[in-house]
Order: C-alpha cells, then structure tokens, then sequence
C-alpha cells in the first residue's frame, strides 16, 4: 500500500517549520560557543558567521521521522523496518565529521574515514540499494558483498558534491529544495505505480530533505545570518544519497518501461543525477581542475561555477538564481515525463536552458564589467608611461 501524498507533505512541512524554528537557536548558540566561520581569501563574507546550521537540520530530520512514525497513512514505511534508526545514526556521524571539520580543519583521510563509517552503519541497517541498472545492459543484484562498497561511493560522491556547491549564501540550500522536491515527486510516482519495493524511506526521507533545507533557507539566504557548515553540506549529501539509492536501487528490476518512461527508467540512478546536475557538473569540473594543475582533490579555489558566475559580473543573488533556475530546468526536464505520462518535448527545454545561457552572457552587469575591463587593460599602458 502506498503511503498517500498529504501524508507525505504534512511530514515534509514539519521538517520544514521545526528547522526554520530552531536554527535561530542553534545560530544564537553557535556565536556563544564561538562557532563561527571567520572571513577568508575564498569566503565572500566579511565577518564571522555561525557556521553549525546542520545541527537544525539535524533536529528537524529527527523530529520528522518521530512524527512520522505515529502517522497511521506511513504505518507501511515502518513497518518491520529498523533502518530509519541507520539514517539517524548515520546523519549524526556525517554532521560530527562536518562539524569537527569546520572547527579544526580535519585532514582528508579523517573526512573520509567519517563518511565511510556512516555507509556501513547504512549497510548494517540494510539501508542501500539492492539493484543495480547499467543502461541498455542488464540489471545487477548487488550481493552482500557489493553493497557497502556501492554504499560507500554513492556517499562520497554526494557529500562532496553538496559540500564543493555550498559556496554563497542559499546556494546549497536552494538547490538541495528544489532536487529533493522534484526526485520526492519522481519517487512518489514510482510508488503509485507499484514500482517499489516495500517498505520504502526513500520517498519519506526526499520530503524530509526538501523541508530541512527549505526552512533553513530564510536564514541563510544573503546576507546569510547562520552557514550550514560541512556538518550541514555532509548531512544534506547523505539524506539525498539514502534517498536516491532507496529509490533507484529498488525499483522493480523486471520491469522494462511504463507510459512516459521510455528512457529514463532505464537507469533510476541516472534521475538524481540529472536533478542534481549542477553540484554533480561542478564536483566532477573541481576533479579535472584540481587534477590537471598537480593539485589534490581537498585543495580549496575560487573556479567553481558560483565563483565564475561572480567573476563575470553576475551579484551574489543573482549567481545564486543562476544556478538554482538551472536546477529547476533539469528537474522539470526530468519530470515532465513521469508526471505526463509521455516522452519529453525538447524544444522547450532547450529554449529554457538557451535563455539561461544567454541571460548568464549578456546582462547588462557582465557587458559592463567587461567594458570596464577592456578600459582598464587600454588604459594601463598611458598610465605605466606617466609613472616612467
């Protein structure tokens, strides 16, 4: 029995509301505490800000899942099932290894121990991905050797992916809002169609991950007053990994294609990462850059796509926008045709990701910053003359 959708949005808005409600707290006590993140040559703030905003995050996870537990309409979603107590476990792991971080600069090597540990408590719970689809190949059935190795780079790969994109006030949190939205929706849709495997969190927790982020997002939209801090961008990551992989990687494996899913139900794994295409495109954009200039994967920089967004003259809201109309766009890309019920009309798409581009190249700020620099580099050579 699929659990109904209001059941779900109610959960989703507790999420929502008891995280906008405590982070104000958590910001209050985060400045007592001293936990704050202070001004850097990579920050673009200039005074010290609460950096421990994954810790409302957290207690709006908890809170939610309490709630949900007691509503008769999830009573399928819990049923015989203990691996909501591997998320919790799991999300308190990531957080500390992202708080710790953000307090004393933790080596890699310590990160990544962290986030390994949190997928074998997910594993031990049982909370993974049971299947494995390669596109126009076969389906796998992961075995219980395979499953906390897929666990583990699933994991990796979305902490990190969440944690590089956090880099101007709201990003993270929009973007994680608006791709956990859409893939609850994906997911919900699946499960009308009896297409997963029950009982199922992912659909719960996608929710869930939509109304953290959403409630958190007033505070630390710009001018931010709190940061999510890596405990925040970990526990973010690991919600959207869970969910994903509980979705994807359970979806009935014998079934070939459904009205409108042509493609896509190919490969559900392929769908978060489409949604998440913007953190996805510049971690792996991070992996190249880094990689060619000898440098390692941890090294800090300023060339992630929000710093070239501001570096062409785009403001910080507006680089933010950017960036998050980009993730509508691929979410709806990817929704039309599960919610339609038909294959995708891609001339839209493709005229809303041109005027993307072009608004992106040709506002009057980024044809104004670059008239400033071009008056700049004709006039230096005059003014080096006059010093000679």
């Amino acid at each position: 029995m699929q659990p109904g959708f209001v059941d779900y949005l109610i959960i989703g808005a507790i999420a929502a509301v008891v995280t906008f409600l405590v982070t104000p707290i958590v910001g209050a006590v985060s400045r007592r505490r001293g936990w704050v993140a202070a001004p850097n040559d990579r920050s673009v703030h200039t005074i010290p800000i609460a950096h421990a905003g994954g810790l409302a995050m957290l207690i709006g996870l908890v809170v939610s899942l309490i709630v949900a537990a007691f509503v008769p309409g999830l009573d399928v979603v819990f049923a015989d099932n203990t691996e909501q107590f591997g998320v919790v476990i799991a999300a308190i792991c990531v957080f500390a290894v992202g708080f710790l971080d953000d307090a004393w600069d933790l080596p890699p090597p310590a990160k990544v121990t962290g986030v390994v540990l949190a997928a074998m408590v997910l594993s031990w719970f049982g909370a993974t991905m049971f299947y494995f689809r390669v596109p126009f190949l076969d389906v796998f059935i992961l075995s219980g050797d395979w499953q906390p190795v897929i666990t583990v780079l699933w994991l990796l790969g979305m902490t990190q992916a969440i944690n590089l994109i956090d880099g101007l006030d709201g990003l993270a949190a929009g973007i994680v809002a608006i791709a956990a939205a859409a893939f609850f929706l994906y997911a919900f849709k699946l499960g009308q169609l009896d297409l997963l495997s029950q009982p199922n969190l992912g659909p719960l927790l996608a929710v869930i991950t939509a109304g953290v982020a959403a409630g958190f997002l007033p505070h630390n939209f710009n001018p931010a007053r709190i940061f999510m801090g890596d405990g925040g961008a970990f526990l973010l990551g690991l919600l959207l990994a869970v969910s994903t992989s509980m979705v994807g990687g359970r979806a009935d494996p014998t079934t070939q294609d459904f009205v409108g899913q042509t493609f896509f139900f190919l490969a559900p794994l392929i769908i978060p990462l489409l949604i998440l295409g913007v953190p996805v495109l510049d971690t792996l954009f991070a992996i190249v850059r880094r990689a060619s200039k000898g440098q390692a994967l941890d090294v800090a920089d300023k060339g992630h796509l929000h710093h070239r967004l501001m570096n062409l003259g785009h403001g910080h809201r507006r680089s933010v926008a950017i960036l998050w109309t980009w993730t509508l766009l691929l979410s709806a890309f990817v929704l039309y045709p599960v919610l339609a019920e038909k294959n995708p009309t891609y001339l839209p798409f493709g005229m809303g990701a041109l005027g993307i581009v072009l608004f992106t190249v040709l506002h009057p700020s980024v044809r104004r910053k670059r008239a400033e620099e071009i008056e700049a580099a004709l006039a230096r050579p005059a003014s080096e003359q006059i010093r000679q």
